[in-house]
Formats: C-alpha cells, sequence, structure tokens
C-alpha cells in the first residue's frame, strides 16, 4: 500500500480499512506537528517520515504513534516508534515525553480523523 499524507479529514470507517489491509487492529502514522499533517499506510514509520520529510518536514516536528481505531478514542493512540528517540530533541525513549507534543499529535490526529 503506497503511503498517504493526510492533510484533510478522512473518515475513522477508511483508516479501519487500511489498518485491517495492514496490520489487522493498528495504522502506523507519523505526524508533523508544526504542520499538521500525518502520513500513514506506511510498513515502517521511518518509510513515512521520510515521505513527510521529502515534502518539507522537519525531524524534530516529526512523531510516530500506533492508532488502533476499533479501541474507543481514548485509547487508539499508542506513543511508540523507534524515530521518536530524539536525544538532540531531549526525547531519549521510542515514547513522546514532552506533554505538549503529545497534546499537539492528539490535536492534529483528532482533526484528521472524523466519524
Amino acid at each position: 500500500m503506497e503511503i498517504k499524507i493526510i492533510k484533510k479529514p478522512i473518515k475513522l470507517k477508511e483508516l479501519q480499512k487500511i489498518a485491517r489491509e495492514q496490520f489487522g487492529c493498528l495504522i502506523k502514522a507519523v505526524v508533523d506537528v508544526e504542520k499538521g499533517v500525518m502520513a500513514i499506510a506506511g510498513e515502517m514509520h521511518s518509510d513515512e517520515e521520510v515521505v513527510l520529510m521529502e515534502k518539507g518536514s522537519k525531524r524534530k516536528d516529526t512523531w510516530g504513534i500506533n492508532l488502533y481505531p476499533e479501541k474507543p478514542k481514548s485509547e487508539w493512540i499508542e506513543f511508540d516508534s523507534i524515530i521518536n528517540i530524539k536525544p538532540f530533541y531531549s526525547n531519549r525513549s521510542r515514547g513522546v515525553e514532552n506533554p505538549k507534543i503529545r497534546k499537539k499529535i492528539r490535536e492534529v490526529v483528532e482533526k484528521l480523523i472524523i466519524k
């Protein structure tokens, strides 16, 4: 499946379909918190990040997440990706340590995925 950059809202049902076609219950995504866009449908977060960077995103603004579109909205974002290890930007784990960045990621996801 080709990586898609989501700039305008997509329906949750479309996201669920992509998840089923790829990993079953999850979809990998990379969110650019500065541009308010996200890349989805890649096999790896790093592939999605490259596509965003080719479109002008900066490494400091891109964060990898897993989305579980079948779960309740409060549980569907998992902040876990190797691309999140960014010691230069004070993030030393696969998670997203800064609560402000986690909040921005949630805001982008909620803006781009609609029922």
